[in-house]
């Protein structure tokens, strides 16, 4: 149980009852995903007590120091105790499978040294607060009702700066050139996308992260960042950017990853640059950044997941203006367009490997 003390003549205590808190209105805010300050009001929020202890020895504390505990709990622990398990462990990096959207390659990493999580598929991150407002779709009084009654949660006790937490998912390039790699090519042609398209839009690129060399699919992004693929492997290197591939056509077609948009350009050759423009966000959050690129356009087609994240921004995309629609019930009943095309077997264009490289 987690224990919470203030002065005994503390005005936020419930007069009528020691064993009820008082909360006025609060301003808070919570963690690096908010852009906004959340106002919440906690009325008579009962404290379980422990059987050895007597209702006087707990005393409530302001809700400054209840979430500042709540957010040092150890995240390792507490996705634990919600039956998350990591599909492995390096070092200080444990590594799930999301436990916010789904997916069957492990991209969601918690630091446990910084205590810190962060989801590459959606690119997003922060304390356990942040985590567990968006997993448990929960109110900050539902999260300290939950959390105070659990036994198994333990502090965690070293703090460190913000700044390394940024430092931590930095990695380096250190090869850009053209797909070349017989086990990329391989994993293209698993995820049903043509070698020809993959060439056209995507390279080969080694990075660095903390001393061992890695290759992987690169689609680089606006501002000179790549999002990174290989069988083993869903990330990202910095900046992270949508990518804009516009050319002044009426039409702009909008994709959530650069794997469906891929697939797209793979099981349809006559649409291409020539007739619509594209846009891949390399990430739900990343929609804001795209949205000024599409005043000029007349028709917006929306290919978004279909998890709970790409149906509500695709509803919410619907409701800012009618040239916006949903084409996510062309592959109705699966994750997305690649995993639709993945799942029937269907096969790209099969081309014959490169004699010329490009550099």
């Amino acid at each position: 149980m987690i224990r919470f003390s203030i002065p005994p003549k503390s005005p936020c205590t419930n007069p009528g009852n020691k064993n009820q808190i008082y909360f006025p209105t609060v301003y808070y805010s919570i963690g690096p995903i908010a852009d906004f300050i959340y106002v919440f009001q906690i009325w008579n929020l009962i404290l379980k007590l422990d059987r050895c202890n007597s209702a006087a020895e707990m005393e409530p504390s302001n809700p400054h120091d209840i979430l500042d505990q709540i957010r040092d709990l150890d995240l390792v622990d507490y996705l634990a105790s919600c039956g998350i398990s990591p599909q492995r462990i390096r070092g200080n990096d444990f590594w799930y499978l999301s436990p916010l959207r789904h997916e069957t390659e492990a991209s969601f990493k918690i630091n446990r040294k910084l205590n810190r999580w962060y989801d590459y598929g959606i690119g997003k991150g922060g304390n356990l607060i942040d985590f567990a407002i968006i997993h448990q779709g929960t109110s900050i009084k539902e999260l300290i009702k939950n959390i105070s009654g659990s036994g198994n949660l333990r502090p965690h006790r070293i703090a460190f700066p913000e700044t390394q937490h940024h430092a931590d998912h930095k990695m380096e390039i250190i090869g850009n050139v053209s797909l070349r790699s017989d086990s990329l090519m391989r994993y293209i042609q698993e995820r049903r996308v043509s070698i020809s398209i993959a060439d056209e839009y995507c390279r080969e690129i080694t990075f660095r992260v903390r001393d061992r060399s890695y290759l992987g699919i690169g689609f680089a992004n606006d501002h000179g960042g790549f999002e990174l693929r290989n069988p083993y492997f869903k990330g990202s290197s910095s900046p992270k950017d949508i990518t804009s591939l516009l050319s002044g056509n009426k039409e702009v077609m909008v994709f959530e990853g650069f794997m469906d948009f891929l697939t797209f350009r793979t099981l349809n050759r006559g649409i291409g640059p020539d007739s619509v423009d594209f846009v891949v966000l390399n990430g739900i959050s990343l929609f804001g950044r795209a949205l000024p690129k599409f005043k000029a356009h007349e028709k917006v087609s929306l290919f978004l997941d279909n998890d709970p994240p790409g149906k509500n921004l695709t509803q919410y995309a619907v409701s800012l203006d009618p040239k916006f629609n949903d084409q996510s019930g062309l592959y109705d009943g699966h994750k997305d367009l690649n995993d639709w095309a993945s799942k029937i077997g269907l096969k790209p264009y099969r081309t014959t490997r490169r004699l010329n490289h490009r550099q």
